[in-house]
């Protein structure tokens, strides 16, 4: 199971884990033991607690064996029980990894590190998870230093180019928006222009998710792993030019792993 995989990463985080579902003790016991799960499971009956977050599925029919099933997703909950960040996908079918959330909560996991200088920057790209599912959602990490002297423009009121994490398509792959952080604002004096720029070291992040379509799953299931392309691209400027646009590319390799389909208990 993916979150038992990731137990001690989350531990290091200084965060606790708690999985909540409407299944009986027992049932949490046999799924626990056959997975070899070792956080706390809390059996929630009649759904009290899913009802409470505003989590009922309320399109499962009540009379249905299923009826008491939450939208499923992850509450981040601070030391006074202060809901501070939530994870959810619109389908049920998809999953944020482990890995994904404590990336955007700032951890600095990730494997298959690509690495590179140019005459503007130097970055570090990275992808949250190496092995995944259909319907998992991964994050992509890049992390930049402008050289000194050197800003890259960041989402603004302006028409210059601004630096951005671009993701090649492909039919089993959905990119999300790139997730910027603040930006500062730059002063350049020939032109009174004031711009929101980046000149300090940055961090990037670009969600994607392994479609779980019956086409996407088709795909995926044919290939032993994926590879996911892209690259950063900027136009860097100093104090008295920009120059010309560049292009630094990167490349994942992900492995599939088959969805777990298996019973509580088997």
């Amino acid at each position: 199971m993916e979150l038992q995989s990731r137990y001690v990463d989350i531990t290091r985080q200084g965060l606790g884990l708690i999985a909540i579902s409407y299944d009986s003790p027992d049932t949490h016991k046999r799924f626990a033991a056959s997975r070899n799960i070792t956080f706390p499971m809390v059996s929630d009956p009649g759904s009290a607690i899913i009802k409470q977050y505003g989590l009922l599925n309320q399109t499962v029919d009540p009379k249905s064996s299923t009826f008491g099933i939450p939208h499923p997703g992850t509450f981040i909950v601070d030391r006074k029980g202060v809901v501070v960040s939530r994870f959810f996908e619109d389908a049920y079918q998809e999953r944020y990894t482990t890995a994904t959330i404590l990336t955007s909560l700032g951890a600095g996991l990730g494997g298959g590190a690509v690495k590179a200088d140019t005459a503007h920057l130097t970055l570090t790209a990275t992808v949250s998870d190496t092995t995944a599912a259909p319907g998992e959602r991964l994050s992509i990490v890049v992390n930049v230093s402008p050289k000194r002297g050197m800003h890259l423009y960041a989402p603004g009121k302006h028409t210059y180019r601004v630096v951005q994490v671009t993701i090649d398509p492909q039919p089993w792959l959905r990119a999300h928006d790139t997730v910027y952080p603040a930006s500062e604002i730059y002063h350049f004096k020939p032109l009174d222009e004031r711009i929101e720029v980046f000149m300090k070291p940055f961090r990037l992040r670009r969600d994607l998710t392994l479609l779980a379509t019956p086409a996407a799953q088709k795909l995926l299931a044919a290939q032993p792993s994926v590879t996911i392309t892209g690259a950063l691209d900027y136009q860097a400027c100093d104090d008295k030019l920009c120059f010309n646009p560049a292009r630094v590319p990167f490349s994942f390799t992900v492995e599939m792993k088959p969805l777990d389909r298996r019973p509580p208990g088997e």
